[in-house]
């Protein structure tokens, strides 16, 4: 009798020391290994574009919230311990990853010396496309210069002269137009003030026509 209890109470105690149980799938959590914590809380705020709070990483990664508080402070502690270039904040109620405030010269000159690096003539030919015929995909634009212009437009994208505006309902395609920061850098106030220069340009319809001539060729 006494063995039997024994091993019940060993059995109990093993099970109370194992790993936390994650939530099920029905919870919508993933089965991630409690080893792997960490480095997933890294991946996972290194791609966040505003904080994330515990319960939210907690779901996503499938621990008990407890245990990614924990983890997050030990992040942040060990980052400043080694002085990294980053600091891990837990800021308006989420964590964030943030440069250090010592290293915000560096920061500074990187960004403006981006912002102030003049546009290629590729680049200002295709905002001008993008500028007079918006909103408009990136195959329209590329119809009009006659070359491929998907990674001007990621330039464009990239220094907020561009933004996506919704899709083409027929074919699905991402549309772009121009942003209120490109009105503020050309001095207008609205795309009608623009000078005249889209009589110049060839009409969708008829680079429809030309294309579909061509592929009849």
């Amino acid at each position: 009798m006494t063995d039997t209890a024994e091993i019940t109470e060993t059995t109990q105690s093993a099970e109370s020391t194992a790993a936390p149980e994650v939530p099920g799938e029905d919870a919508g959590a993933l089965a991630v290994p409690v080893a792997e914590l960490r480095p997933a809380l890294e991946a996972v705020l290194m791609v966040a574009d505003q904080p994330l709070g515990e319960t939210a990483l907690a779901t996503v990664l499938g621990y008990p919230v407890p245990q990614v508080r924990a983890a997050l402070a030990a992040l942040a502690g060990e980052y400043a311990e080694q002085r990294r270039g980053f600091d891990l904040r837990n800021v308006a109620g989420g964590w964030r990853y943030y440069t250090r405030d010592e290293f915000a010269p560096v920061v500074e000159q990187f960004v403006l010396d981006g912002q102030q690096a003049r546009l290629t003539q590729a680049a200002l030919e295709t905002l001008a496309v993008v500028a007079y015929r918006q909103p408009v995909s990136r195959a329209r634009v590329s119809a009009i210069r006659g070359v491929n212009v998907d990674g001007v437009m990621r330039t464009l994208v990239n220094r907020g002269l561009v933004e996506e505006a919704g899709t083409d309902h027929e074919t699905g395609a991402h549309l772009y137009r121009t942003t209120n920061y490109f009105l503020e850098r050309i001095g207008v106030t609205s795309i009608d003030e623009l000078p005249e220069l889209a009589p110049f340009m060839p009409e969708m319809e008829d680079l429809d026509l030309e294309q579909e001539s061509l592929s009849d060729e």
